[in-house]
């Protein structure tokens, strides 16, 4: 079967469905990955066939718009700004998972970005389509919108925000998805109608996130997709060097963050590990944070997760979907900075479990809180305890294992 699977976002929007193709390809499927130009090499490292979609992410999230998504954070504010953001380039993307599907397609896997889009391209072309989210989306009782990043407002009120920021997410997509059917010939649908018959199976534990019991059945928690293993990887000398040089440092990166004064937010991290007397590994991320190479620092690039974090005392990161979750399975402890959309929801996530003394949030980061915390964090070995318990139940887990059976349903029915 020929599977596309269309995913849009930043870095960690792509690693896990490359992961993830690996898995459908070693089934025997023919699978190709339709995102940005910029993760055209992940993508293709991957040995899977890469088809352009438009829009450059670092760009959108350094412009004016994305840093006033970055001001806005999360709660009711940060849907407002995600409409400004999106709307101008979702009629572009819902053109690119066109002619992406045109390039040859028998199934349609979509993400929380591209799956209105993509339902109306599989439509169009008669394909079946399943949804493959990294955040929970859907309405429930038992928490607050993950986007939202507020604590729960009761079981009740927890549904009806969930209900309401639905609705108003779905007004980032409106205008494409309406003008998309015109222009392919489809009647008119609302989106809540087509979510309704699409079903989804979410890339996350159910150790972190255990399915909601009010859940709709089409949607299920199928476990952590995990990115390619890089067999032909090697860490730079220097990196070797640094490691063997002392106690295993803290690493900090924020990942596909841009903040708009990166050497603030550099002096701010090297202040918190001099007075934490912790070795760092400052890594440079979307936002270009570098210091100084030293005895006790060192900058990096891009390094994969799985080789480095096992080698880290703590991890300190933006609280992405995607790094989250990799510290999860390094078994390492981590003290998340969270600063917009679905990051204050991870990082609570991991105070619940036990690996994290709870967040630092990037709008109140300063030299002396962060370094109560990595001392905290290294102190207890309580947080390192947990950590590694996690780990083991998530290598246990196997993520791939429901998509794969959902896509031989696919197959068997066609």
């Amino acid at each position: 079967m020929r599977i596309l699977i269309a995913t849009a976002g930043s870095r960690g929007d792509v690693a896990p469905f490359t992961g993830l193709g690996v898995r459908l390809r070693a089934a025997g499927h023919q699978v190709a990955v339709a995102t940005h130009t910029t993760f055209a090499e992940s993508v293709r490292a991957a040995g899977l066939e890469f088809r352009p979609l438009p829009v450059d992410p670092r760009a959108e999230l350094a412009s004016a718009q994305g840093r006033r998504l970055l001001e806005a954070g999360s709660g009711p504010g940060v849907v407002l700004q995600l409409l400004r953001l999106g709307r101008k380039f979702m009629p572009a993307l819902g053109d690119g998972i066109v002619e992406a599907v045109a390039l040859g397609t028998d199934l349609l896997l979509t993400t929380s970005t591209t799956s209105a889009l993509g339902q109306v391209a599989a439509e169009a072309a008669g394909l079946p389509t399943i949804g493959l989210f990294l955040q929970p989306m859907a309405p429930t009782r038992e928490f607050a919108p993950a986007v939202t990043g507020t604590r729960s407002l009761s079981r009740p009120g927890n549904l009806l925000a969930g209900h309401a920021v639905q609705a108003a997410t779905d007004q980032l997509f409106v205008p494409a998805v309406r003008g998309l059917r015109r222009r392919l010939g489809l009647p008119p649908l609302g989106i809540a109608r087509a979510r309704r018959a699409h079903p989804v199976l979410h890339g996350f534990s159910p150790t972190v996130v255990p399915r909601p019991a009010d859940w709709h059945p089409r949607l299920d928690v199928a476990g952590y997709w995990w990115p390619p293993a890089q067999p032909d990887w090697q860490p730079p000398g220097r990196l070797v060097d640094f490691l063997a040089a002392g106690p295993p440092p803290v690493f900090v990166g924020f990942g596909s963050l841009v903040v708009p004064d990166p050497e603030r937010l550099t002096a701010t991290v090297l202040a918190a590990a001099r007075a934490a007397r912790v070795r760092l590994l400052l890594q440079a991320g979307w936002s270009g944070l570098a210091a100084e190479d030293s005895d006790t620092v060192l900058t990096i690039g891009d390094t994969p997760h799985d080789w480095l974090f096992p080698r880290t005392a703590a991890v300190v990161h933006h609280a992405g979907a995607g790094t989250t979750a990799a510290a999860l399975r390094a078994g390492t402890p981590a003290i998340p900075v969270p600063a917009q959309l679905d990051a204050p929801f991870w990082s609570a996530r991991l105070a619940a479990l036990g690996v994290s003394p709870g967040p630092v949030p990037l709008g109140a980061l300063t030299p002396a809180r962060l370094a109560t915390a990595l001392r905290h964090a290294l102190d207890t070995p309580h947080y390192r305890t947990r950590a590694r318990t996690v780990a083991t139940t998530l290598a246990a887990e196997d993520g791939a294992a429901k998509v794969l059976a959902a896509v031989e349903r696919v197959t068997a029915a066609g």
